[in-house]
């Protein structure tokens, strides 16, 4: 059989998440849920994955929106990458997320992907997974016992794993109003513009009078998950922050390098990750400080 071919599966499209839990709870591991089926479809191709079960929830309507209410942004899981990317809301008031998105793959990769998806792929490089964890967002999650909502942080377990239940779905992502004064920033590196990234990088910075009140730095790409350098935000708290400040960027930046746990792999050696982790820190959080408003 060509590896083109997609080997046999029983498909169904359900109408509501509550019959979408059903089947996935009816089939266990045999099953898996499609959204964009970027990732989806290339595995079975390539038989990486062999799915007896395709569950489709593309169709389940209410789940693909982008709005703000008096917490702060909320975005359906089914919403496209590429809506993201055209959002002015998100553009204008989550800049780190609208960089995340811009830098997703292909443009075509973007029409068809969506933000539940790359979430649940939960790839230690995921562009959106950087950035959601730096905005402090949540994810909410539908099951047979009803909606639960948890941390992101808390979300991702390892490299494809997650915290979903084998019957549960992914339904939304809020993320919480930034704060005044505080600027935001996302940097990628990859092999070339849409591959996955080799180290990527989110920083959010929070400025008053010159002095560093509060930072969230995320790398991807360094460890089995995304990972927030805790380390570095502690060296930043408390610091004289502003653009053109070298020395305690420098000492947060090499800090943060400290902090990843990288591998070798097709894309990089673990060495350079390291190394170039530091560089990318460092312009994040200029890039963050320059746009503290």
């Amino acid at each position: 059989m060509s590896r083109r071919t997609l080997p046999p599966f029983e498909y169904f499209e359900p109408g509501t998440l509550v019959e979408a839990v059903s089947l996935l709870s009816r089939y266990g591991e045999d099953a898996v849920v499609f959204a964009g089926g970027t990732d989806l479809v290339v595995f079975t191709r390539n038989r990486v994955i062999a799915p007896k079960y395709v569950v489709n929830i593309s169709t389940i309507p209410g789940m693909n929106y982008i709005r703000e209410d008096h917490e702060g942004l909320n975005i359906g899981a089914l919403t496209k990458i590429r809506t993201l990317e055209e959002s002015a809301l998100i553009k204008d008031k989550y800049i780190a997320l609208w960089e995340a998105a811009h830098s997703l793959g292909s443009i075509q990769v973007r029409n068809m992907a969506t933000i539940g998806g790359n979430v649940c792929r939960a790839s230690p490089s995921g562009d959106m997974c950087c950035a959601l964890l730096t905005l402090d967002s949540k994810v909410k999650i539908f099951g047979k016992g009803g909606f639960r909502t948890i941390p992101i942080e808390s979300f991702f377990k390892g490299p494809g794993l997650t915290d979903l239940e084998k019957s549960e779905i992914l339904t939304e992502i809020s993320v919480p109003h930034r704060p005044a004064n505080e600027g935001t920033a996302f940097l990628k590196i990859g092999r070339t513009k849409i591959d996955l990234a080799q180290i990527n990088v989110a920083v959010a910075i929070n400025v008053v009078g010159g002095i560093c009140k509060d930072a969230r730095i995320t790398l991807g790409a360094v460890a089995p998950t995304p990972i927030r350098a805790k380390e570095a935000e502690k060296a930043l708290i408390g610091e004289k922050i502003r653009t053109g400040e070298e020395k305690i960027v420098d000492r947060a930046s090499e800090i943060a390098a400290s902090e990843t746990k990288p591998i070798t792999d097709v894309r990089a050696t673990a060495e350079w990750r390291r190394d170039v982790s530091k560089i990318l820190v460092k312009r994040a959080i200029k890039k963050a400080v320059g746009r503290v408003k």
